[in-house]
C-alpha cells in the first residue's frame, strides 16, 4: 500500500510538471517567434530599429516580475477562470524569455553581408525568400543560444508565478509544479516535497539532452560548413544556410559567373566607403537619446504635482521610498556576494581548466533549477536563525543573478584572442600578477555585461524573496522591502500603491541604466576596442 501511495505521488507530480513544461514550451515558442519577427525588422528597417531597440533595452532591464501582479488584475479580469490564470503565467515567462533571444536575431541579421541582400535582389529572390532562406538560418544559432538561457530564466518566473499566484484563491494555478510544492511546503511533507525537486530535475536534465541538445546539433549541422578548411571558405554562410535559391548565386560566383554581378559592385563599394566616414548623429538619433532624460523629469515632475497637491500621496510616496531603499541595499550587497562567487569560477573555468565544456554544461544544468523551488528548504534550514528573513532573501537574490554573471562571462570567453591564452605561458606569469594583468582584464566586458542583467533578475526575484506565501501562510518575509510591498497591494486591492510603487521602480531602474550601466559599457567598450 505504502509503495502504490508513492507510485501515485510520483505520477501526480509528473502530471503538475508536465503541464509546467506545457507552459513553458508554448511561451518558447512564442518568444521565438515574436523575436525573429521583432528582431530581423529591427535589422532591416533604420526607423524602426531607432524605435525597437532602446525600447527592448529598457525593457529587459525592468523587473518585469514586479508587474506581475498588476498582469494578473488585468488578464484574469479579460479572461476569467483557469484560462486567464495560464494566460497570465505564459504572458510572465514570454516576458523573462523574449528580450535576449530578440537582441540574438538583431544581431545576427545585422552582421550578414550587405551583398548578400543585394544579390538575393539581383536573382528575384521575393521577400519572403529572403526572410526564410536568408535571414531567419542566419539567426538560428543565435536563436538556439539564447533560448538555452532563456529557458533556465523562463523556469525561474514559471515556479513563481505559480507559487505566487497561490497566495489567492482566485488567482491560483491549479496544475503545476510550483502549485504542487506549495502543499508539501506549507505541511513539512519533506518526501513530497524531496519527490517534486527530484522529479523536476529529472525533467530538466532530460529537456537539456532530449530537446535543446538534439534542436543545437540539427542548425549546427546545417549552418556551418564543417566539411571546409577554413581557407577554402569564401563565405560567412554556406549553400545550406540560405537555400536553393540563394545558393544558386553563390555558386555561380565561385564558378567566376559575374557578368550580372558587376553592375551592382559600384553601389556597394560607394556604401562600404560611406560606412566608414564618420557622420554626424541625425536630428531623430539626437531626440532618442535624450528619451530616458525625458521620461524621468516627466515622471518626477508627475510625482511631485500629485504629492503636492495630496497629503495622503505624500504618505504612500515616503513608504514606496522607504521600500525602495531598503530593496536597493539588499540587492547590491547580495550582487557583490555574486561578484566574489561568480569571478572565481568564471576565470578558473575559462583560464585554470582543460574540462570548461563540461563544467559550462553543468553550471547549465544547475542554472535551470530555480532558487523558488529551493526556498521552502531554504527557510526551514534558518526558521531559527536570527534575521532569518534577511538571510533567505538574500540567498535568494544571490541565486537569481549569479548565473547571469557566470554565463555573459563565460559567453565572452568564446570571442577572447588566443594569445590572450597563450601569454600567461609565454611570459611564466603567476599568481596575483596573472588575476590583475591577464585574467580579471580579460572578463570584464563580460562581468559589465553580465551585471547589468544580473541586477534585474534581482529587482525581479524581490517580489517572492522578500514576502514568500504559500496559501494564506506568511512562510518568510523582511520588515520592508519594494517586493513586499507589491505583494501586499494585491493582496489587498490597492490599486494606487501598486501602480505608485510600479512607477517609482521604473524610475530608479531607468536611473541606473542611464547614469551607472551606459556609462561604464561605454567606458568599457572604448577600452576594449
Amino acid at each position: 500500500m505504502y509503495s502504490l501511495g508513492i507510485l501515485g505521488l510520483a505520477l501526480s507530480l509528473i502530471v503538475d510538471t508536465a503541464f509546467s513544461w506545457a507552459r513553458m514550451f508554448a511561451a518558447l515558442a512564442f518568444s521565438v517567434v515574436i523575436s525573429l519577427l521583432v528582431g530581423i525588422y529591427a535589422a532591416t528597417h533604420k526607423t524602426a530599429e531607432k524605435i525597437i531597440i532602446p525600447l527592448v533595452d529598457i525593457l529587459q532591464t525592468l523587473p518585469i516580475l514586479a508587474f506581475f501582479p498588476f498582469a494578473i488584475l488585468i488578464i484574469v479580469s479579460a479572461i476569467p477562470g483557469a484560462l486567464g490564470i495560464n494566460a497570465a503565467v505564459v504572458f510572465l515567462i514570454i516576458t523573462s524569455m523574449v528580450w535576449n533571444i530578440i537582441f540574438g536575431v538583431y544581431e545576427s541579421v545585422k552582421s550578414l553581408p550587405k551583398e548578400y541582400m543585394e544579390l538575393s535582389r539581383l536573382y528575384g529572390l521575393s521577400r519572403w525568400d529572403r526572410l526564410t532562406k536568408i535571414q531567419i538560418p542566419a539567426a538560428m544559432p543565435r536563436v538556439v543560444e539564447q533560448s538555452i538561457l532563456s529557458w533556465s530564466i523562463g523556469l525561474f518566473y514559471l515556479v513563481t508565478s505559480e507559487i505566487f499566484s497561490t497566495a489567492n484563491a482566485a488567482y491560483a494555478v491549479k496544475t503545476g509544479i510550483g502549485a504542487a510544492i506549495a502543499s508539501p511546503a506549507i505541511t513539512g511533507n519533506i518526501i513530497s516535497y524531496s519527490m517534486a525537486i527530484g522529479i523536476f530535475i529529472i525533467f530538466v536534465i532530460a529537456t537539456r539532452f532530449l530537446f535543446f541538445k538534439p534542436w543545437e546539433d540539427y542548425v549546427t549541422r546545417y549552418t556551418r560548413n564543417s566539411g571546409k578548411k577554413q581557407s577554402e571558405r569564401q563565405w560567412p554562410l554556406n549553400p545550406g544556410q540560405i537555400g536553393t535559391m540563394g545558393a544558386r548565386f553563390i555558386r555561380k560566383i565561385e564558378k567566376g559567373n559575374i557578368s550580372r554581378i558587376v553592375k551592382v559592385l559600384p553601389g556597394m563599394q560607394n556604401r562600404q566607403t560611406a560606412a566608414l566616414t564618420p557622420n554626424r548623429p541625425s536630428r531623430h538619433e539626437t531626440y532618442w537619446k535624450f528619451a530616458p532624460y525625458i521620461i524621468l523629469f516627466l515622471a518626477a515632475a508627475l510625482t511631485l504635482y500629485t504629492a503636492v497637491s495630496n497629503h495622503a500621496l505624500v504618505l504612500a510616496e515616503e513608504t514606496v521610498l522607504t521600500s525602495l531603499s531598503f530593496s536597493f541595499a539588499r540587492i547590491w550587497l547580495a550582487f557583490a556576494i555574486s561578484m566574489c562567487i561568480g569571478v572565481p569560477i568564471c576565470v578558473y573555468t575559462i583560464f585554470l581548466t582543460r574540462h570548461g565544456s563540461k563544467y559550462t554544461l553543468l553550471f547549465q544544468i544547475i542554472s535551470s533549477i530555480p532558487a523558488t523551488i529551493l526556498l521552502p528548504a531554504i527557510v526551514s534550514l534558518l526558521r531559527s536563525t536570527p534575521h532569518s528573513g534577511e538571510l533567505v532573501a538574500s540567498i535568494v537574490f544571490v541565486l537569481s543573478s549569479i548565473w547571469y554573471i557566470i554565463f555573459s562571462t563565460l559567453n565572452t570567453a568564446k570571442t577572447m584572442p588566443q594569445n590572450i591564452f597563450e601569454v600567461k605561458d609565454i611570459f611564466r606569469v603567476k599568481g596575483w600578477k596573472a588575476w590583475k594583468n591577464i585574467y580579471l582584464k580579460a572578463i570584464i566586458p563580460g562581468l559589465v555585461t553580465g551585471s547589468v542583467t544580473a541586477i534585474a533578475a534581482e529587482w525581479n526575484a524581490s517580489i517572492i524573496a522578500e514576502y514568500f506565501t504559500v496559501g494564506a501562510s506568511v512562510v518568510s518575509q523582511v520588515g520592508t522591502g519594494i517586493g513586499k510591498l507589491l505583494d501586499l497591494t494585491l493582496a489587498s486591492n490597492n490599486l494606487g500603491l501598486m501602480m505608485l510603487a510600479l512607477i517609482n521602480l521604473t524610475v530608479i531602474i531607468i536611473l541606473i541604466n542611464t547614469f551607472v550601466w551606459k556609462r561604464l559599457y561605454s567606458k568599457v567598450s572604448r577600452a576594449y576596442a
